[in-house]
């Protein structure tokens, strides 16, 4: 009876000791924010999982100290359990600081800055503390007033940390670096995913995580890439060179026209691409394209894309990239071989010709002459071939790619057909020099032929009968397009094909003066 009584009183005070009336409170609190929060941030649940492993230790320590009293060791039962409160008390702290600045203040419209949240936690667990040491007995002013050296002696090794902490207080108190913002740092560039109490996270084009202390971006200059809510806008330097053949008001011209007008991504159209000349070179005169660029992420494909769009734009204009003066030709092209070079292109044309209803009565010498005048004319994808309304007085030849027609209306430009390789657009233009029906617009990367009005007004002049022929073909075929590009509500309108072939011929004959 004495074994059980005793043991009876071990579990008693025991027990007593380690069931506060605090003790459900306390734990029911625990788990309902561990719930709470690993239910809406799944992500968080590895710092929870962390977090409630330390909860039940300190809990298992409070139970090792209730055991320790029920023996009589009161002295460490009592300290034991002290720090076993202390604990629980950091481990209650960390899931309400998760609590309070992922969860509750974004639900508010404010988005806490990391480092904010950790300085929080870090002063919640130091007054947590005193609070405890106040509790046991301690007097804290005695405390601070015989730590003085010691924390002199502390601040002084930790003068690196101290200054990280510093370092990224002021970023924050400044906004000298955000969240989201692209920097440039020693070679290193990227774009900043995190702020915390020691370092800056910088994640880099290529994948790479680069850790940065905070007291590294406060002694050095760094470069902030771009303009910051979001918006990103980065000027971009594309350089090349054009021989001095070509004034330089032209070649500035043709380069700005095709790129203001082409679609290519990431390449903002406010402000306006620019193009200049920068410098007279030994042979060549050295230009820069200047573009502003929406995301610093892909600065290299969309160079890539904009240098394209400039090679297409000079070779149309029959330009060429300028060779520098030191470059040597070693290569000697034979005339028998330039002679096959020039027959396989000449086929080519001739092929390209044959797909043309518009010159189907043409004889085979016709057609070679027209084939020599034809001009090699590529656009990169996004490129504007023809627009609606512009007088321009030739035709195209599509020979490779896929092009779009795009119409302008009351309710804005709709795309309204495809054409592919092998067709034929702005006969009427080359025929009449009617200004231009709709818009057509490179889908991909494209290759077509170019004849011009001179091109064709030499075999007309020879051959002014065949006028009649093309008058009939150009009138079938702008019906059919009418049709094509018809709204909805709009039927196209009736005409007699016979005047209306008789009214394009009356136009033929006035645009190359042939007389009636």
């Amino acid at each position: 009876m004495d074994a059980l009584g005793e043991l009876s009183g071990f579990l008693s005070r025991s027990l007593s000791f380690f069931w506060r009336h605090e003790q459900p409170y306390v734990i029911g609190l625990t788990l309902a924010l561990a719930l709470l929060v690993g239910r809406i941030l799944p992500s968080e649940r590895y710092t929870l999982r962390q977090t409630l492993v330390f909860f039940l230790l300190c809990l298992a320590g409070q139970a090792g100290a209730a055991l320790l009293h029920g023996m009589g060791w009161g002295t460490l039962a009592a300290g034991l359990m002290e720090l076993a409160i202390v604990g629980v008390g950091v481990a209650i702290i960390r899931m309400s600081g998760v609590m309070l600045f992922r969860i509750l203040l974004p639900a508010l419209g404010y988005s806490a800055p990391r480092i904010l949240e950790d300085i929080t936690v870090i002063l919640a667990y130091f007054v947590w503390g005193a609070i405890r040491l106040r509790y046991a007995g301690m007097d804290l002013s005695g405390i601070i007033a015989t730590s003085a050296v010691m924390t002199a002696v502390i601040a002084f090794a930790m003068q690196d940390t101290l200054g990280n902490i510093l370092g990224g207080l002021a970023i924050h108190l400044d906004h000298s670096v955000e969240i989201g913002d692209w920097v440039v740092l020693e070679g290193v560039s990227g774009k900043v995913t995190d702020i915390r109490w020691r370092y800056t996270r910088v994640i880099t084009r290529n994948g790479e995580t680069v850790v940065v202390p905070n007291s590294v971006l406060m002694k050095n200059r760094f470069t902030v890439i771009g303009a910051r809510g979001g918006e990103y806008s980065w000027r971009r330097w594309i350089w090349f060179g054009v021989d001095y053949q070509w004034p330089p008001g032209h070649v500035i011209e043709t380069v700005e026209k095709a790129i203001r007008q082409a679609d290519i991504p990431r390449v903002a159209p406010t402000p306006a691409p620019q193009c200049v000349l920068m410098e007279f070179a030994a042979g060549y005169g050295k230009y820069a394209l200047r573009y502003w660029l929406t995301d610093p992420q892909v600065d290299d494909p969309t160079d890539s894309a904009v240098r394209q769009h400039v090679f297409a734009a000079l070779q149309r204009a029959g330009m060429r990239i300028a060779i520098p003066e030191e470059a040597r030709h070693i290569i000697k092209e034979n005339q028998s071989h330039e002679q096959r070079l020039h027959a396989r292109e000449l086929a080519r044309r001739l092929h390209a010709l044959g797909g043309v209803e518009l010159f189907s009565g043409l004889s085979g010498e016709e057609l070679s002459a027209l084939a020599e005048r034809l001009m090699y004319t590529p656009f990169e994808a996004g490129d504007v071939i023809t627009r609606q309304g512009a007088v321009a007085h030739w035709l195209y030849i599509l020979v490779s790619g896929e092009a779009e027609v795009w119409l302008d209306g009351a309710e804005g430009s709709r795309r309204v057909s495809a054409l592919p390789t092998g067709s034929v657009f702005g006969e009427m233009g080359l025929m009449t020099g009617a200004p231009r029906s709709a818009t057509v617009k490179a889908a991909s990367a494209v290759e077509c032929y170019r004849l011009d009005k001179a091109g064709f007004e030499d075999i007309l002049q020879a051959r002014p009968e065949i006028a009649e022929g093309l008058s009939r073909t150009l009138a079938a075929r702008r019906q059919e397009l009418e049709q094509t590009l018809q709204q909805q509500d709009s039927p196209p309108p009736q005409r007699d094909p016979a005047r209306f072939s008789a009214e394009i011929l009356g136009r033929i004959r006035h645009f190359f003066s042939l007389g009636s």
